[in-house]
């Protein structure tokens, strides 16, 4: 099964294979089928099932998908090197249940020692939802506002965040109770991470590409006594 980014164009047809039908946009599969169908096909770069269902993402674009990842890749990383405990990783296939094995654009995790929801599977795949999870999409029509979103908060994903390229929004989303409610930002555009605290978004910086901004926004985060003291917390269970 591929976690690489590249997405192989919707113009190519599904190649048929003597292990049996190809993978495609559409089938209703459980997940061991799911499995066995995309890793007979490695021209497939990326593909998800949710809710029992095939879903092949279009090509990405660059200014309205590949840059904005990079940048959120950078502002996670950015934080994991100041927060022990924690793992960030882009497109790797995460198992949340038995009609649901998706491939976030971003996500941020804490180690199931420390509380974490998540864990590596013997193949090297994340079992359980991540802490945080960023998708990328074009609008708020994208399956990720709806269907995926319902399925993340179903199976504990704690904050989701959704950068819609088109409308230029970002919703971060927190759950509480079982639903999940948006996080507002201040009067400055800077969206605070509950969950991880020092986690701030300068949203207007995201937009703009001003990946410096949204770093030195993050760096007033890393410096609060709220990140101070989590990361305290967390060296104490370490």
């Amino acid at each position: 099964m591929s976690v690489q980014t590249a997405e192989r164009s919707p113009a190519q047809p599904a190649v048929a294979s003597s292990e049996g039908p190809p993978l495609q946009a559409g089938d209703h599969l459980s997940r061991p089928e799911f499995e066995r169908r995309y890793q007979a096909h490695p021209e497939i770069k990326k593909a998800e099932l949710i809710e029992g269902i095939v879903f092949m993402p279009s090509p990405v674009r660059f200014e309205n998908h590949a840059r904005l990842n990079s940048d959120i890749v950078t502002w996670l990383g950015t934080y994991r090197a100041h927060t022990p405990g924690t793992t960030v990783g882009d497109n790797a296939t995460v198992i949340l249940d038995f009609e649901n094995e998706v491939q976030p654009d971003a996500f941020l995790r804490l180690d199931k020692a420390l509380g974490g929801s998540s864990s590596i599977n013997a193949d090297d795949y994340i079992q359980g939802p991540p802490e945080l999870i960023v998708e990328i999409v074009a609008s708020s029509a994208a399956y990720d506002m709806h269907v995926k979103r319902r399925v993340y908060a179903r199976s504990g994903a704690r904050e989701y965040v959704v950068a819609q390229a088109y409308e230029q929004r970002l919703d971060w989303f927190i759950l509480r109770e079982g639903v999940y409610q948006t996080l507002a930002a201040d009067e400055e555009g800077i969206i605070r991470s509950e969950l991880f605290p020092g986690l701030w978004l300068p949203t207007r910086a995201l937009w703009s590409g001003d990946l410096a901004q949204m770093l030195t926004t993050l760096q007033e985060g890393l410096a609060s006594a709220a990140h101070g003291r989590f990361v305290e917390a967390l060296r104490a269970v370490e």
